[in-house]
């Protein structure tokens, strides 16, 4: 309601003000852009020093996210009141709200009340600044707000974000009668703190006293921070949600569709996601980043596409999950696509949006136009530097990653762990074994970081890559006993198999084997190498453990983008619709590959089979199928571009080389480990993968 002594005009100003406050029709982008020329209005209508029309489009700016806006308004009023105080720390948050209250009770002119304290508590409970709430409480008592019951109740909500569970509940058991809000601040504690067990209990307590539970109640006890082992529960709060009638309420709904998103249960997040009826922001950005985290990547697109021609505008997150899905995918084309709608919001200045339109760009294979985008960014951070570095490493660019890491440190940018993990990556497939070595010393002499299980692998990696086995089962015995994963072992069974290093690759294995029984890649690589060494009769034996253990090989498929659309091949597929084209292609294309010098590594192929037999083996490999595709139905001259779930073997590699340089064709291929680009016949791996 307008100020009684405010003429019409301002009046009118304000009801528009409440109106476009109430609405959120039009998004946050025209939102504030309404807000601003309102507000330009009441300036010109001399109300700018107004504390009555200083609050309401304080409130409005605050509704619409635009703290910066929010303190311009407050800014301009001479004598603010303790209401337009507590308004502007209600429209900040975390240390800028903090600040300000320090320079509220510094200015002496407006006395802080009960609400002023419940606003900047939670500014300090986000960003778990405990002294600052301590502070804040020592201020209430000595003011006589302390036992204000919301003021309790935002201590307690600190405290528990703060991981005091212990200070939480001594606050709540000394209130007389706690209400239903104070109940769900501690219940929320316990579930963000682990403790469910303990927000069960409560949640029961408040039952049997006959308080009833809200919306906001079954947000606080649904575990999504700690979901593991509480699937039971889970099905039973699900039951509860239903029964109640809170299945139709998007935060509660949205609380189990995470949940069920962090169990892989993506079926009973689906259930939960359609059950309601309006769906906000965040119950779009939950099921979506559920299936991209999920492995789920079409499935994510899928329903990105569906909220897009549902006309719900996307925010950073669900841009970022969506180019997530696209990247998994390799589809440069749907990527190319969320490019596009990126610059239809609005959202290029987006530090996350932008990185993840690099991450993307650079796993569908097209690392200048990553290095384009990173260029034109003003704000990177170092989560940027660390995509584009690891880009490059990728992409086989030791050189040009290395490059960039020093840019990074001469731009005054401090590294991180994972910065020194992507550094490693780089040197790693770049062959850059003595500047690894050096990135690794730093990382701790230089930087204080206690290399991890990843940064260990890396090395291991590094030096096997190299061929240098031995050092690489010696660094080994160096590495903390935390550090030795499946990974470490990992690395170095594939350097045997690279090197030919049968011995090494059986004690190797045997790690493996007792750290991953179930992983039917170990035994598919050591199988392999021992029938490339014809030692036959040891192949055999591995593939008969294999098999007792009933262990099944991961089929490899390759995936190619025509237009928009994949298309998937296996090994010998004959499936497709142009089967018979592409096979007969292949046939003419292997004759002039003959021609070109190609001859068929069958090495690993099967031992009791006939070598004409083992030709035709490796000849329809998957990757062939697809280049063979791609060729096939694109007009000469085109880069084609392939995915492989595995990594590629030697015979694809040999064959592809030969193939981009019969068809004078690009070909980028990418396997489980890395980028290959094929050009007249030479491989930017430089035969080093």
């Amino acid at each position: 309601m307008p100020s009684p002594g405010l003429p019409p005009p301002a009046a009118a100003l304000l009801a528009d003000v409440g109106a476009l406050r109430r609405s959120s029709r039009g998004g946050i982008a025209s939102g504030s852009a309404s807000a601003r020329a309102l507000h330009g209005l009441a300036v010109a209508a001399g109300y700018a020093g107004d504390t009555f029309v200083a609050s309401a489009f304080t409130k409005l700016y605050s509704t619409l996210s635009r703290g910066d806006d929010a303190r311009r308004v407050f800014d301009a009023v001479p004598s603010p009141d303790t209401v337009l105080w507590n308004t502007l720390l209600a429209a900040l948050s975390g240390s800028e709200a903090m600040e300000m209250f320090v320079r509220m009770v510094r200015a002496g002119s407006a006395q802080p009340d009960s609400t002023t304290l419940s606003s900047v508590l939670p500014a300090a409970a986000e960003v778990a600044d405990v002294t600052m709430g301590r502070c804040v409480r020592a201020f209430g008592e000595k003011c006589g707000l302390a036992q204000d019951e919301h003021v309790v109740t935002a201590l307690i909500s600190l405290y528990a974000k703060c991981g005091d569970m212990e200070c939480a509940r001594h606050l709540f058991d000394r209130m007389v009668a706690p209400d239903l809000v104070a109940y769900n601040a501690l219940i929320s504690g316990y579930s963000v703190n682990g403790m469910v067990g303990s927000s069960v209990e409560l949640f029961k307590d408040l039952v049997t006293l006959g308080l009833r539970p809200t919306s906001s109640t079954l947000v606080a006890l649904i575990p999504v921070h700690s979901p593991f082992g509480h699937e039971q529960l889970t099905r039973c709060l699900h039951a509860y949600v239903v029964k109640a009638g809170f299945d139709a309420n998007a935060p509660v709904s949205t609380s189990l569709t995470t949940l069920y998103c962090r169990l892989n249960d993506m079926d009973s997040a689906r259930k939960a996601f359609d059950a309601m009826p309006e769906k906000t922001m965040e119950s779009w950005n939950a099921m979506i980043s559920g299936y991209a985290q999920n492995g789920l990547t079409e499935k994510a697109v899928a329903l990105f596409q569906k909220m897009q021609a549902l006309n719900v505008p996307p925010n950073p997150l669900t841009i970022s999950s969506a180019l997530s899905a696209c990247a998994q995918l390799g589809a440069l084309s749907l990527g190319k696509w969320v490019h596009k709608i990126i610059s239809k919001e609005n959202l290029e200045l987006n530090v996350y949006v932008m990185t993840a339109l690099i991450d993307m760009y650079v796993k569908c294979g097209s690392i200048a136009e990553a290095r384009r985008i990173f260029d034109r960014m003003d704000n990177k951070n170092v989560v940027s530097w660390n995509v584009m570095i690891s880009g490059y490493g990728l992409h086989g660019q030791g050189a040009e990653a290395l490059k960039l890491y020093k840019d990074m440190l001469d731009a005054n940018l401090l590294p991180t762990s994972s910065t020194f993990l992507s550094v490693l990556y780089a040197c790693s497939h770049g062959g850059l074994v003595e500047e690894g070595r050096t990135a690794f010393r730093s990382m701790t002499s230089d930087y204080g970081f206690t290399p991890g299980i990843e940064h260990c692998t890396c090395m291991v990696d590094l030096l096997g890559r190299a061929g240098r086995l031995k050092e690489a089962y010696e660094l080994i015995s160096e590495f903390p006993k935390n550090a030795i994963g499946p990974g470490v072992w990992g690395a170095l069974l594939a350097a045997c198999m690279v090197h030919k290093d049968a011995e090494l690759a059986k004690l190797a294995s045997q790690k493996l084997f007792e750290l991953e029984p179930e992983n039917t890649g170990y035994y598919v690589l050591l199988s392999n190498l021992y029938t490339s060494k014809k030692q036959y009769s040891e192949a055999a034996g591995v593939r008969q453990e294999a098999k007792s253990k009933k262990l099944v090989k991961t089929p490899g498929c390759t995936l190619i983008e025509l237009g928009d659309k994949p298309h998937v091949f296996m090994a010998g597929d004959r499936a497709h619709p142009q089967s018979d084209a592409i096979n007969s292609y292949l046939e003419k294309l292997t004759t002039k590959m003959i021609e070109a010098g190609y001859r068929p590594d069958t090495e690993a192929a099967l031992y009791d089979v006939e070598e004409e037999e083992k030709e035709h083996m490796v000849k329809v490999h998957s990757e062939k199928l697809a280049i063979a595709f791609g060729l096939l139905n694109t007009e000469p001259g085109t880069e084609i571009r392939i995915i492989k779930n595995l990594r590629v073997c030697l015979d694809c590699h040999n064959a592809t080389k030969i193939i981009s340089k019969v068809t004078q064709r690009l070909i980028v291929v990418r396997d489980a480990s890395r980028f290959h680009h094929f050009r007249d016949g030479i491989c930017s791996c430089g035969d080093y993968w």
